[in-house]
Protein backbone atom coordinates (compact mmCIF):
# COMPACT_ATOMS: atom_id res chain seq x y z
CA UNK A 1 0.00 0.00 0.00
CA UNK A 2 1.19 3.49 -0.83
CA UNK A 3 -0.15 6.87 0.22
CA UNK A 4 -0.23 9.29 -2.67
CA UNK A 5 -1.93 12.47 -3.85
CA UNK A 6 -5.41 11.93 -5.19
CA UNK A 7 -6.12 12.55 -8.86
CA UNK A 8 -9.34 13.37 -10.68
CA UNK A 9 -9.59 9.80 -11.92
CA UNK A 10 -9.73 8.67 -8.26
CA UNK A 11 -12.92 10.56 -7.53
CA UNK A 12 -15.34 7.70 -8.31
CA UNK A 13 -13.50 5.47 -5.81
CA UNK A 14 -13.40 8.31 -3.28
CA UNK A 15 -17.16 8.78 -3.64
CA UNK A 16 -17.62 5.06 -2.95
CA UNK A 17 -15.41 5.25 0.15
CA UNK A 18 -17.24 8.33 1.44
CA UNK A 19 -20.70 6.92 0.73
CA UNK A 20 -20.02 3.39 2.01
CA UNK A 21 -21.30 3.98 5.53
CA UNK A 22 -23.60 7.01 5.26
CA UNK A 23 -26.68 4.93 6.06
CA UNK A 24 -25.10 2.75 8.75
CA UNK A 25 -22.74 4.93 10.82
CA UNK A 26 -22.27 8.46 12.11
CA UNK A 27 -18.72 8.81 10.80
CA UNK A 28 -20.11 11.60 8.66
CA UNK A 29 -23.31 13.44 9.30
CA UNK A 30 -24.61 13.45 5.77
CA UNK A 31 -27.82 11.59 5.08
CA UNK A 32 -27.54 11.79 1.30
CA UNK A 33 -24.86 10.00 -0.71
CA UNK A 34 -22.46 12.27 -2.58
CA UNK A 35 -22.45 12.39 -6.34
CA UNK A 36 -19.35 12.28 -8.49
CA UNK A 37 -19.95 15.90 -9.54
CA UNK A 38 -20.16 17.03 -5.91
CA UNK A 39 -16.93 15.25 -5.01
CA UNK A 40 -15.16 16.64 -8.08
CA UNK A 41 -16.20 20.18 -7.07
CA UNK A 42 -14.95 19.48 -3.51
CA UNK A 43 -11.63 18.18 -4.85
CA UNK A 44 -11.14 21.12 -7.21
CA UNK A 45 -11.95 23.65 -4.47
CA UNK A 46 -9.42 22.08 -2.10
CA UNK A 47 -6.79 21.71 -4.80
CA UNK A 48 -7.15 25.34 -5.89
CA UNK A 49 -6.32 26.41 -2.32
CA UNK A 50 -3.29 24.10 -2.13
CA UNK A 51 -4.88 21.72 0.38
CA UNK A 52 -3.89 18.06 0.01
CA UNK A 53 -6.18 15.14 -0.69
CA UNK A 54 -4.44 11.81 -0.12
CA UNK A 55 -5.45 8.26 -0.94
CA UNK A 56 -4.23 4.87 0.26
CA UNK A 57 -3.65 2.84 -2.88
CA UNK A 58 -3.23 -0.93 -2.64
CA UNK A 59 -2.22 -2.12 -6.11
CA UNK A 60 -4.78 0.16 -7.77
CA UNK A 61 -7.55 -0.35 -5.20
CA UNK A 62 -8.25 2.71 -3.08
CA UNK A 63 -8.74 1.79 0.58
CA UNK A 64 -9.04 5.25 2.12
CA UNK A 65 -8.92 9.00 1.68
CA UNK A 66 -7.76 11.85 3.91
CA UNK A 67 -7.79 15.59 3.38
CA UNK A 68 -7.74 18.88 5.18
CA UNK A 69 -9.12 22.31 4.46
CA UNK A 70 -10.12 25.49 6.21
CA UNK A 71 -11.38 25.16 9.78
CA UNK A 72 -13.17 28.43 9.21
CA UNK A 73 -13.07 30.37 5.96
CA UNK A 74 -9.56 31.82 6.23
CA UNK A 75 -10.10 33.96 3.14
CA UNK A 76 -12.86 35.77 5.00
CA UNK A 77 -11.29 35.49 8.48
CA UNK A 78 -7.51 35.30 7.98
CA UNK A 79 -6.86 34.80 11.69
CA UNK A 80 -7.75 31.12 11.12
CA UNK A 81 -5.21 30.61 8.32
CA UNK A 82 -2.92 28.42 10.44
CA UNK A 83 -5.73 26.07 11.55
CA UNK A 84 -7.22 23.30 9.41
CA UNK A 85 -9.91 20.66 9.82
CA UNK A 86 -9.27 17.18 8.50
CA UNK A 87 -11.31 14.17 7.51
CA UNK A 88 -10.24 10.58 7.04
CA UNK A 89 -12.40 7.78 5.63
CA UNK A 90 -11.36 4.14 5.23
CA UNK A 91 -13.30 1.29 3.65
CA UNK A 92 -14.73 -0.86 6.41
CA UNK A 93 -13.04 -3.93 4.94
CA UNK A 94 -9.68 -2.20 5.55
CA UNK A 95 -10.32 -1.10 9.15
CA UNK A 96 -7.56 -2.18 11.54
CA UNK A 97 -4.97 -2.59 8.77
CA UNK A 98 -3.09 0.68 9.36
CA UNK A 99 -4.68 2.51 6.44
CA UNK A 100 -6.01 5.43 8.49
CA UNK A 101 -2.75 5.79 10.38
CA UNK A 102 -0.69 5.85 7.18
CA UNK A 103 -2.98 8.47 5.67
CA UNK A 104 -2.90 10.63 8.79
CA UNK A 105 0.89 10.38 9.17
CA UNK A 106 1.33 11.81 5.68
CA UNK A 107 -1.43 14.39 6.17
CA UNK A 108 0.24 15.62 9.37
CA UNK A 109 3.59 15.83 7.56
CA UNK A 110 1.98 17.88 4.78
CA UNK A 111 0.42 20.18 7.37
CA UNK A 112 3.79 20.74 9.04
CA UNK A 113 5.43 21.51 5.70
CA UNK A 114 2.63 24.01 4.93
CA UNK A 115 3.18 25.86 8.21
CA UNK A 116 -0.08 24.73 9.79
CA UNK A 117 -0.16 25.23 13.55
CA UNK A 118 -3.28 23.27 14.58
CA UNK A 119 -5.26 20.42 13.00
CA UNK A 120 -8.82 19.80 14.17
CA UNK A 121 -11.13 16.85 13.73
CA UNK A 122 -14.87 16.84 14.36
CA UNK A 123 -16.06 13.43 15.60
CA UNK A 124 -19.37 11.98 16.79
CA UNK A 125 -19.06 11.71 20.57
CA UNK A 126 -20.28 8.10 20.48
CA UNK A 127 -17.61 7.09 17.95
CA UNK A 128 -15.16 5.81 20.55
CA UNK A 129 -13.12 3.99 17.89
CA UNK A 130 -12.38 7.24 16.03
CA UNK A 131 -11.70 9.13 19.26
CA UNK A 132 -9.18 6.46 20.35
CA UNK A 133 -7.60 6.49 16.86
CA UNK A 134 -7.10 10.25 17.08
CA UNK A 135 -5.71 10.02 20.62
CA UNK A 136 -3.09 7.53 19.39
CA UNK A 137 -2.08 10.15 16.81
CA UNK A 138 -1.60 12.81 19.50
CA UNK A 139 -4.96 14.55 19.22
CA UNK A 140 -6.69 15.67 22.41
CA UNK A 141 -10.29 16.57 23.07
CA UNK A 142 -10.64 20.34 22.92
CA UNK A 143 -14.40 20.71 23.17
CA UNK A 144 -17.70 18.88 23.18
CA UNK A 145 -20.92 20.32 21.79
CA UNK A 146 -23.89 18.25 23.04
CA UNK A 147 -26.73 17.41 20.67
CA UNK A 148 -25.31 19.43 17.80
CA UNK A 149 -26.19 16.97 15.04
CA UNK A 150 -29.12 14.76 14.10
CA UNK A 151 -28.81 11.43 12.32
CA UNK A 152 -30.48 8.02 12.51
CA UNK A 153 -33.33 9.51 14.56
CA UNK A 154 -31.22 10.70 17.48
CA UNK A 155 -29.06 13.62 18.58
CA UNK A 156 -25.29 13.46 18.18
CA UNK A 157 -22.62 15.18 20.25
CA UNK A 158 -19.81 16.83 18.32
CA UNK A 159 -16.36 16.31 19.81
CA UNK A 160 -13.61 18.59 18.58
CA UNK A 161 -10.16 17.03 18.83
CA UNK A 162 -7.03 18.97 18.06
CA UNK A 163 -3.34 18.42 17.60
CA UNK A 164 -0.66 21.07 17.56
CA UNK A 165 1.54 20.66 14.51
CA UNK A 166 4.20 23.29 15.14
CA UNK A 167 4.32 23.06 18.93
CA UNK A 168 1.84 23.93 21.64
CA UNK A 169 1.35 27.45 22.95
CA UNK A 170 1.12 31.02 21.72
CA UNK A 171 4.75 31.82 22.50
CA UNK A 172 6.26 28.84 20.71
CA UNK A 173 9.63 29.95 19.35
CA UNK A 174 9.65 27.15 16.78
CA UNK A 175 6.50 28.32 14.99
CA UNK A 176 7.23 29.23 11.40
CA UNK A 177 4.82 31.23 9.26
CA UNK A 178 4.33 30.03 5.68
CA UNK A 179 6.77 31.55 3.20
CA UNK A 180 4.04 33.49 1.39
CA UNK A 181 3.39 35.64 4.50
Amino acid sequence: MIVRDARQEDMAAIVAIYNEDIHTTTSNWSETPQTLDQRLAWFEARSSRGFPTLVADDAGVLLGVAAYGDFRDSLKWPGYRFTVEHSVHVLESAWGRGVGGALMKELLARAAKAGIHVMIGGIDGANTRSIAFHERLGFREAGRLPQTGWKHEHWLDLVFMQRFIQGEGRDDQNFQKPLDE
